[in-house]
């Protein structure tokens, strides 16, 4: 059976490729509107079932989606991908020195049965302080533009880093031991 990514991250790409199966891309036109008063896990699931079920309807053959949403949460607020260099400044000064979560949303749907197993995967993140022309500089960078929390742990915005809790391949876009043990046990995958 086809598995295919409903994503088109190239981050999300390359660790699924690290479960060493074949897979297609097809990017989700999936309307990513949600309710931003509701849990943050809860977004993150029903974005990522969105995205899965928006790429099973335009296919024609049996398959596996697998479809998944990224979300960073700093003292109760969601930070999505920046607008611009201001509102990327502003997230990343709230995170300086402060403890934040990742939650990835997964959705895994076989579209011959109609089965699908949704979960998220927490992580969390501790920045060092971080100086405004730290910020500054990373922003100038241009890393921080298409990231929820405007950074990229796998990248420069590795550095700001001083621990994680949790599943670091999440932080990236990801959960792959999860993702793995969900296709292996609900889906007979490997």
């Amino acid at each position: 059976m086809e598995l295919i990514l409903a994503s088109q991250s190239p981050r999300r790409k390359e660790i699924l490729s690290l479960l060493d199966i074949p897979f297609t891309i097809a990017v989700s036109d999936a309307d990513e509107t949600v309710d931003d008063s509701l849990p943050p896990y809860f977004i993150a699931e029903s974005l990522s079932l969105k995205k899965a079920v928006a790429v099973a309807k335009n296919i024609d053959t049996e398959a596996i989606v697998i479809g998944a949403d990224t979300i960073v949460v700093s003292e109760g607020k969601i930070l999505g991908k920046p607008k611009d260099d201001a509102d990327a400044f502003s997230m990343l000064s709230s995170l300086s020195g402060r403890t934040h979560s990742v939650i990835s949303g997964v959705t895994v749907l076989d579209t011959k049965c109609a089965k699908s197993e949704s979960f998220y995967v927490e992580t969390k993140v501790t920045f060092y302080p971080l100086t405004d022309k730290e910020i500054a500089d990373y922003i100038a960078t241009g890393e921080c533009r298409d990231k929820a929390g405007a950074y990229g742990i796998q990248g420069r915005g590795g550095k700001f880093v001083e621990k994680i809790s949790g599943d670091y391949f999440n932080v990236v876009g990801l959960p792959l031991s999860k993702l793995y043990q969900v296709l292996k046990k609900e889906f007979n995958i490997f």
